[in-house]
């Protein structure tokens, strides 16, 4: 085993776990989430429709992207999802209040897809259960996958604004 190893091992499982912990909120309201009716209710809000597809997708994106990533198993596919998931997060949520979190910004979402972009690019690391399974994934599968979950971020987005009421112009 190689220090890069168990560095790549640490950075999956605290973005991976992070990220799975958010669904949980979500899922189940644990940690002070707030659970399926709370968030039904917040992509409601936003505009998102139809509501039961799009609360599907980002709790299911939340938990299964972030323990995929974790564990370090099919990592193209999971980083695929995590970054259609960081997409929607940054532009829907935190783009309009600036870069800096204390201000409610962008700043920790885009820490958390570089992170995700990294490993990706690197690969999972001999300490992950695609290695364990043999499962080997090119540059070209990697990038791919991630254009992929960058362009469904982005329809994704493109959604939520079609489902906004329109407002009469004076």
């Amino acid at each position: 085993m190689q220090p890069t190893d168990l560095g790549l091992l640490i950075l999956r499982l605290v973005v991976g776990l992070t990220f799975a912990t958010h669904g949980a909120q979500k899922a189940f309201g644990w940690w002070n989430g707030p659970g399926v009716a709370g968030w039904r209710g917040a992509i409601t809000h936003m505009g998102f429709q139809p509501v039961e597809l799009f609360l599907a997708l980002s709790v299911g994106a939340e938990l299964v992207g972030g323990l995929l990533f974790a564990f370090g198993l099919f990592t193209p596919l999971a980083a695929m999802i995590m970054i259609g998931q960081l997409v929607v997060i940054i532009g829907k949520a935190h783009l309009p209040k600036g870069f800096w979190n204390t201000t409610g910004g962008f700043e920790y979402p885009l820490t958390i897809a570089a992170s995700v972009i990294a490993v990706s690019f690197i690969g999972a690391g001999a300490l992950s259960l695609d290695r364990t399974l043999g499962l080997a994934f090119t540059d070209s599968v990697r990038a791919g996958f991630l254009l992929i979950g960058l362009l469904g971020g982005l329809v994704a987005l493109g959604a939520s604004r079609l489902g906004q009421p329109v407002t009469a112009r004076a």
